[in-house]
């Protein structure tokens, strides 16, 4: 049973943030509340604590600890000197999953169920050099041990992965926003993979309490889906603001999403990421974002790579303070999308301490 030391946390505990009582009277159940699991450094030396957003499947249980039983990130970050909060989203881990038919009297309230394959998760996460499909999978070696089923590593990790429901994301953002609104202070928000949208829905409603916004590999892009394998986009989503499918306010303003004027790029950066949609000039700015540093990372072993710079391309077109971060243009190699799990987490984690460091500097110390 692996085991590490958690010295510098002096206090934790956890909460449930947003969720109301759904359903007919004398059948009420509590929906869309989001369990919070919070720690507390023996010494706060940032004034602004860090929220945690985990990606599809996962829980904040990948903050805690990686499949190789070494400290995961909520750790490390508490040892700078963070507060910090994790997530398991509505729907998902320890948030209640509501079963009751909805509306239409037969699908689940919170959406069907899904749940990946061991097979899937070796493809894309743990052994794409043997069974990966996109460019950079030979670039993928900092898993630990050898990704496969049967290997304990990738046995614990399996076990980690949960269910998703379809619902998620229309119950996230109301429960992201009580979230924020119960913390009051502005936060260094961190997501990942899917939590990268949710994280840009909740930035859009309350920006006045984000300090800044850390995205790894979010789930995207912006305005089409792509082909990871033949590194082609696809046609432009007509439903799309930009960041999600949710209004955003721009300036001049939009009153629909085909008022966005996009185009496609004539090429791409890279013969390994796809080129991306983006506004004709001049363009729109997002009105709400102009005070909030952004950061993308990418792996150089993933899947995302294909279409990872694109949201950053579009925030910065946007007027964003925004910067994209090929990993291994840091010196940080070797990473799959689930790099908070994998041999050189602490590398990575290290660099984003860096960079809050530098974009959103500490400007108190208190102690507690």
């Amino acid at each position: 049973m692996p085991t590490f030391p958690v010295e510098n946390i002096a206090r934790k505990g956890f909460f449930y943030a947003g969720g109301s009582h759904w359903g007919e009277p004398g059948r009420r159940v509590m929906r869309g509340a989001m369990y919070t699991e919070v720690l507390v450094p023996r010494q706060i030396r940032h004034p602004n604590p860090v929220v945690l957003f985990h990606g599809n499947g996962q829980t904040g249980v990948d903050w805690l600890q990686t499949p190789d039983g070494r400290a995961g990130w909520a750790y490390r970050l508490v040892d700078e000197g963070f507060v910090v909060y994790m997530v398991d989203y509505p729907a998902r881990g320890r948030s209640t999953y509501v079963p009751l038919p909805g509306a239409d009297g037969k699908a689940p309230v919170d959406g069907n169920i899904g749940i990946r394959t061991a097979l899937e998760i070796e493809r894309i996460w743990t052994n794409a050099r043997e069974r990966g499909d996109f460019p950079l999978k030979m670039n993928h070696t900092q898993w630990p041990g050898s990704g496969k089923m049967g290997d304990p590593v990738f046995d614990f990790f399996m076990k980690t992965q949960v269910q998703f429901a379809g619902a998620t994301g229309q119950l996230v953002r109301p429960a992201g926003i009580a979230l924020l609104e119960t913390i009051g202070t502005p936060v260094i928000f961190f997501t990942h993979s899917q939590g990268g949208g949710f994280g840009f829905d909740i930035t859009e409603a309350r920006p006045h309490l984000v300090r800044a916004l850390i995205t790894a590999e979010p789930g995207g892009p912006q305005f089409g889906n792509v082909d990871t394998a033949k590194v082609t986009t696809g046609p432009r989503n007509p439903n799309s603001w930009g960041l999600t499918n949710n209004r955003y306010e721009y300036d001049p303003p939009a009153n629909a999403p085909g008022e966005i004027d996009v185009v496609l790029e004539e090429r791409s950066e890279h013969p390994d990421e796809a080129r991306c949609w983006m506004q004709k000039e001049p363009a729109r700015k997002l009105v709400r974002w102009q005070n909030i540093p952004v950061v993308a990372l990418s792996a150089n072993g993933t899947y995302h790579r294909v279409y990872d710079p694109c949201i950053p391309k579009f925030l910065k077109q946007a007027g964003v303070r925004a910067e994209f971060i090929r990993l291994e243009e840091v010196g940080i190699r070797g990473n799959s999308h689930m790099m908070m799990s994998e041999r050189n987490s602490d590398e990575v984690i290290k660099w984003v301490i860096g960079w809050i460091r530098k974009n959103a500097p500490a400007t108190v110390t208190s102690t507690r």
